[in-house]
C-alpha cells in the first residue's frame, strides 16, 4: 500500500473542495513536491512563466468555476513577481489558493497565511479555502513548507463541506419589498455578484416583473442578456448616466461590489436599496441592505411583490436612453474606430464565444460594444490590470475548451503579458487577441511561433479575423494604421 504524503493530502484538499487545476511557475523555492502530487492525482498542472499572470489565470478559472482557483510560486522573488496577480485577486474578489514551499510570512494582499503542519494538513488546507470563499471573497497564502511537504500524513475520510450562506433576514426583505412597492420607477445597477448562472432567470424575472431598466458594470456583463431592452449599457459615470438617474426614485444595487467603479456621487441623490452576498460596509450607504445571495434574495422578494403595482417607466424612452447609450464614436490611435472592431469581431466569431479585455484606451469600446448574453461571457478586472487580456483568455479556454475566447488588448497590454504567448502556443488554445494599436505585435507574436495578422482598415479587420478563426491554435490581430 503506497504511503500518503502531506503534499498528497494538500491537493486531496483542493481537488475535494473543486479546484479543477493548478497553475505552476516552477521557479526557485516553488513547492514542485505539490505539483508532482497533483499529477499523480490527475489534477492538471498548467505551467505559466510569470507569476502575476499564473495568478490571473488561476482568479479568472475561479470565477468561471466557483471554485478556488490555484497557483504555485517560488520563494521570496516568485511571490514580489506574483504581487500584481494577487492584487488583481483582491479587487475582482477571487478566491485564490497562492501556494508556497519557502515563504513562511504573510503575503501583501492576502485574507491570511495558513501554514501546513504534517498532522493538520488536511484541517488546514480546509481553512485555506474557505477563508479564501468566505464573504468577501480574496486570495489567502497557504504555506506548505519544505520540510512538511513529504512528510507521512492521513487522508480525511469526511468530505469538504463548504460553509452555507445564511437566509436573507426577514426583516430586512419586508423593508427591501415595502420601498419597491413605494417606487414608481426604480433602477437596477448589476455588479459583479451577479455573475452566478443560477441567479440569471431570477435576475430576468425581477427586472422583467418590475419593470425597470438596468445598468451594469464591466463585470457583470451577460447577467442580463446586452440586447435585452431593459439593458441600457455599462456603468460610465458619464453624462448620459444621469439622463436615467434624473427619472429614478430608487437604485437597487443588486451584487454590487464596493471594488467597482461607480460613481460616489449616485449614492447621495437616491434611496438605495442594496442587495448582495456581504455587507457593504465600505460600499454605498444604504437606506436598505440585504445580505444573501442574489438570486436567493430575489426569490424571497417574489411572493411580497406580487401585487405591486407596475413601473411608471416610459417604454419609448429607455429605448431612447438605450440606443444613445455608448459613447460617441471616437477614432482609435490606430486610426481604426475601435467600437468597428469590436462588432466586426463579435461578427465574425460563434455566437457564445467569450471575450476578455484589460486596462487601455480600447476599454470603453470594447465593453460598450461587446455583446455578451450570458453570466461569465465577458472579462474585465475592476483594476487597471494591463496584463489581464491574454492571461484570461488561456484560463478561460481552459475553463470552456469548447467555446473560442477573444482577447483585447493595446501594444503594453501585450507585451506585459508576452511571456504567454508560448504558453499559448504550446496549449493549441484557439484564442484570438486583438491588439490595438499593437503596430509590433505581429513580429513579437511571430517570435513565439504564434500565428500573427495585421490590419489598416475595415476590409483588414474582416479578413484578419477571418484568417485567425482557421488558425488551430493562439492568433494575433495587430489593428494600426499605416
Amino acid at each position: 500500500m503506497s504511503r500518503t504524503t502531506v503534499a498528497d493530502v494538500v491537493v486531496d484538499g483542493l481537488r475535494r473542495a473543486g479546484a479543477p487545476r493548478i497553475f505552476g511557475v516552477p521557479g526557485p523555492g516553488a513547492p514542485l513536491p505539490l505539483l508532482d502530487a497533483a499529477r499523480a492525482a490527475g489534477l492538471p498542472v498548467v505551467l505559466a512563466y510569470d507569476e502575476s499572470a499564473a495568478c490571473v489565470m488561476a482568479a479568472v478559472t475561479a470565477d468561471l468555476c466557483g471554485a478556488p482557483g490555484v497557483a504555485s510560486v517560488g520563494a521570496s522573488a516568485g511571490v514580489v513577481a506574483a504581487a500584481a496577480g494577487v492584487a488583481h485577486a483582491v479587487l475582482d474578489r477571487s478566491p485564490l489558493v497562492l501556494l508556497t514551499g519557502r515563504h513562511p510570512r504573510g503575503v501583501l494582499g492576502c485574507k491570511a497565511t495558513v501554514v501546513v503542519e504534517a498532522a493538520s494538513a488536511a484541517a488546514r488546507t480546509a481553512h485555506a479555502v474557505r477563508v479564501a470563499l468566505a464573504a468577501p471573497c480574496g486570495p489567502v497564502h497557504l504555506e506548505v513548507p519544505e520540510p512538511v511537504v513529504g512528510r507521512d500524513a492521513e487522508r480525511p475520510a469526511t468530505p469538504y463541506a463548504p460553509e452555507v450562506p445564511p437566509r436573507p433576514a426577514p426583516g430586512a426583505l419586508e423593508e427591501a419589498a415595502r420601498l419597491l412597492a413605494r417606487a414608481a420607477r426604480p433602477l437596477l445597477v448589476l455588479g459583479q455578484h451577479c455573475r452566478a448562472a443560477a441567479d440569471a432567470s431570477w435576475l430576468r424575472a425581477f427586472a422583467e416583473a418590475l419593470p425597470a431598466p438596468a445598468l451594469v458594470t464591466a463585470k457583470a456583463k451577460g447577467a442580463l442578456p446586452d440586447p435585452h431592452p431593459l439593458v441600457l449599457g455599462v456603468v460610465t459615470g458619464e453624462a448620459s448616466d444621469d439622463r436615467a438617474l434624473g427619472r429614478a426614485d430608487l437604485l437597487v444595487a443588486l451584487g454590487l461590489d464596493a471594488a467597482e467603479p461607480v460613481p460616489r456621487a449616485w449614492w447621495s441623490r437616491l434611496p438605495v436599496l442594496a442587495i448582495g452576498p456581504a455587507p457593504a460596509s465600505d460600499g454605498p450607504p444604504a437606506f436598505c441592505e440585504v445580505t444573501g445571495g442574489v438570486g436567493s434574495v430575489l426569490e424571497e422578494l417574489a411572493p411580497r411583490l406580487a401585487d405591486r403595482p407596475r413601473a411608471d417607466w416610459d417604454v419609448a424612452e429607455l429605448d431612447r436612453l438605450k440606443r444613445e447609450w455608448p459613447a460617441p464614436a471616437t477614432a482609435a490611435p490606430a486610426g481604426l474606430a475601435p467600437q468597428r472592431v469590436v462588432e466586426l469581431a463579435r461578427e465574425a466569431m460563434e455566437p457564445d464565444t467569450l471575450a476578455a479585455v484589460d486596462a487601455g484606451a480600447h476599454w470603453d469600446a470594447v465593453t460598450g460594444f461587446w455583446q455578451a448574453v450570458a453570466p461569465g461571457e465577458f472579462l474585465a478586472p475592476n483594476g487597471a490590470t494591463r496584463a489581464f487580456a491574454l492571461p484570461a483568455t488561456l484560463a478561460a479556454h481552459l475553463a470552456r475548451p469548447a467555446r473560442r475566447v477573444v482577447g483585447f488588448t493595446d501594444a503594453a497590454g501585450l507585451l506585459a503579458a508576452a511571456a504567454e504567448l508560448e504558453t499559448a502556443k504550446r496549449l493549441a488554445a484557439p484564442i484570438v487577441l486583438v491588439v490595438f494599436g499593437g503596430a509590433d505585435a505581429v513580429r513579437l507574436a511571430q517570435s513565439f511561433g504564434v500565428a500573427a495578422y495585421a490590419a489598416d482598415s475595415e476590409p483588414a479587420v474582416a479578413q484578419g479575423l477571418g484568417r485567425a478563426r482557421q488558425v488551430r491554435g493562439p492568433a494575433v490581430l495587430s489593428v494600426f494604421a499605416t
